[in-house]
């Protein structure tokens, strides 16, 4: 349905949300206004891999294990003397000495969904409880470093297996809620041929509805104006549109991080290299927490075949993100973490692939002020269990609390205003990523 001024009507009634699940601007701004509790520049970006990744075909390779476990891959020196990762990941093994992987990841479930990364607790607990995104968390705790960037980005796209995206802010409410940056959100924020004008006087309209509503409820009128008027800012400001727009980057920069592609894998996500190009311009215009979804790893037929292919893609992208934010001066305010929900079984199966194996998995983490150029943890032979320093997942989301300068132990105040902990007592920065 259309307007006579060819403007659809869905876009009319999403200027000012810039997020389908229901974000508004104005919401985003009041809820900053009453919360902000910090001004630090820190910031973290995750990148959640979606299905999976095969921990000992990539960081944790057993070259001395039986055939059916060790699989087709060699093990290849990385910067860090004693260190070896996969064959297929040259350019992260040259730049070893500035990210630190954990290869005794314990604590998740066999379970195919981001509620784990990304909330810190299984699906059913995040949905029964009202759990928060940890973004969500980030936005109520520290606000926006900058009135034009929202301090929370969500990268992810919808994804066919409905478990893989996002968690909503939940128990926060819709104000914390990531802005959702997909093509319908960024066509509305460039706003196609709509007349200024006419823009204006969408806004007016607005404020006139707002003043009808006042006749019959108790609103605060000039606050509501005072937080549209910021929302109307943003969707007329270059700023975040420019910090999304790659093709400001120099030929150079985005062939250093190798496009990949917007189509999907599978269920899952696109390998799309220009998302992490994108997450590395938003925390760098002022966004606090993006979080992108990456690739397609449930490779329960094919393994190697499918990795051969994704790899080198792989391995092009995150070491690009990592080096590029060092050259930039963002990696020590800026924490990276790249992970997914699983790992896979030691033993290869009869279809050449790897099914799903929560025991053990692995976390590379980057930046923050963190310690870089070391490996946290073992397994034993086969990559089945962990064998030294097992390190919880929730500890890891510990650690990127802590180096955003919020205590994980601290209270949040729900929309009623009852305070629930951010993390479980139990949960603590790892200490070897700091000494």
């Amino acid at each position: 349905m259309r307007f006579c001024d060819g403007m659809r009507r869905r876009n009319f009634l999403t200027i000012g949300a810039l997020a389908p699940m229901g974000l508004t601007l104005p919401d985003l701004y009041r809820a900053e206004a009453a919360s902000r509790t910090g001004r630090s520049n820190r910031s973290v970006i995750m990148v959640y891999l979606t299905g999976g990744m095969a921990h000992q075909d990539t960081f944790d390779l057993k070259p001395s294990a039986p055939a059916e476990v060790r699989g087709e891959f060699k093990p290849i020196a990385t910067r860090v003397p004693g260190v070896q990762i996969c064959e297929h990941l040259p350019r992260l093994a040259s730049c070893a000495d500035q990210w630190t992987v954990i290869r005794s990841l314990v604590g998740q479930i066999d379970e195919h969904s981001s509620f784990q990364s990304t909330s810190g607790f299984p699906m059913s607990v995040t949905k029964r409880e009202g759990k928060p995104h940890f973004g969500s968390v980030v936005a109520k705790s520290l606000g926006s470093l900058d009135p034009s960037i929202p301090p929370f980005v969500d990268l992810f796209p919808t994804m066919q297996h409905k478990p893989y995206n996002s968690p909503p802010s939940s128990m926060l409410g819709r104000s914390f809620a990531g802005v959702r940056l997909d093509g319908d959100s960024v066509g509305v924020m460039k706003l196609g041929d709509f007349p200024q004008a006419r823009f204006t006087g969408r806004k007016d309209l607005l404020t006139l509805l707002d003043r009808f509503k006042k006749e019959t409820e108790s609103i605060d009128v000039a606050g509501m104006d005072q937080n549209y008027q910021r929302a109307f800012e943003v969707l007329t400001s270059s700023k975040l549109l420019q910090a999304i727009d790659l093709d400001k980057e120099s030929d150079k920069t985005r062939d250093r991080y190798g496009r990949g592609s917007s189509r999907h894998q599978g269920d899952g996500a696109p390998q799309w290299n220009d998302q992490l190009l994108m997450a590395r311009r938003l925390v760098e215009a002022g966004a606090r927490c993006v979080t992108v979804a990456y690739g397609f790893w449930d490779t329960h037929g094919n393994n190697f075949k499918a990795l051969k292919g994704q790899l080198p893609l792989f391995d092009q992208g995150i070491s690009a993100l990592i080096e590029d934010l060092r050259q930039r001066g963002l990696d020590q305010s800026t924490t990276v973490c790249v992970w997914g929900e699983f790992g896979r079984t030691p033993k290869i199966n009869k279809d050449v692939g790897r099914d799903h194996w929560s025991r053990v998995n692995f976390a590379l983490l980057a930046g923050g002020g963190m310690r870089t150029g070391q490996v946290i943890g073992s397994t034993d032979s086969s990559a089945g269990s962990a064998k030294d320093m097992p390190v919880h997942y929730l500890d890891v989301l510990a650690s990127i609390y802590h180096n955003l300068g919020i205590d994980p132990h601290a209270m949040v105040n729900d929309l009623g205003g009852r305070p629930a902990p951010i993390l479980p007592s139990t949960a603590h920065p790892v200490s070897r990523l700091y000494s």
